[in-house]
């Protein structure tokens, strides 16, 4: 009941710039399940508000992962784009590959969490690293549509909802208690369609 009380006090504080944000970073992740072109526009103004908002809050790790959002959004404007044309489909990523990048950006995120810890002023700096660095490397498998990215989003998102409860962004807890359902549903409507683009070449033969 608290929770609700402050969510709602939380939605009340909120600037016009954080609400903008909001209904863009929601617009971002509806047009990317859909794989529109147009989430990256969405992405890169909501990111721009975000680098702000989490670098005055003294988030600085994920302020900087907004900042990367904003070059991702370009890049994945160019991607998909550019697959349009190419006919960019989804695609799978086997378990060992997988295993790989989740080892290298562990390591990566200790190396990052201990520098963050020990010589800045960062709050829950193992927590804030971790889920910079993999969803670092998630956008990266959204901009080639990699059908995991999804998996990868759910956990990163539920963990970042403990970041931001303990940080009183209420608003963004419950943004986020939302993106985490919509990047399950996001894997049920990939998945669908890459068996779909699967099952078509055997058809043929």
């Amino acid at each position: 009941m608290d929770l609700l009380t402050q969510t709602l006090s939380g939605f009340t504080a909120m600037s016009h710039w954080e609400y903008i944000a909001v209904g863009l970073s929601m617009a971002y992740l509806l047009l990317a399940i859909k794989e529109s072109l147009w989430c990256w526009p969405a992405a890169f103004f909501s990111t721009l508000i975000y680098t702000i908002m989490y670098w005055n809050g003294a988030l600085l790790m994920e302020s900087l992962l907004n900042f990367y959002y904003m070059y991702m959004a370009v890049f994945g404007w160019v991607v998909w784009r550019k697959g349009k044309a190419e006919n960019l489909n989804i695609t799978s990523w086997s378990i060992n590959r997988h295993a790989v990048l989740i080892s290298l950006t562990t390591v990566a995120a200790i190396t990052i969490g201990y520098v963050m810890q020990n010589y800045t002023h960062a709050d829950f700096a193992y927590l804030d690293s971790f889920t910079t660095c993999f969803a670092v490397v998630t956008t990266y498998l959204v901009a080639k549509k990699v059908l995991e990215n999804w998996l990868y989003w759910i956990v990163i998102d539920a963990a970042s909802m403990y970041l931001y409860y303990e940080k009183g962004y209420y608003p963004t807890l419950a943004l986020f208690i939302f993106y985490t359902i919509m990047a399950a549903w996001g894997f049920k409507t990939w998945y669908e369609e890459y068996e779909q683009s699967q099952a078509k070449p055997l058809a043929q033969l």
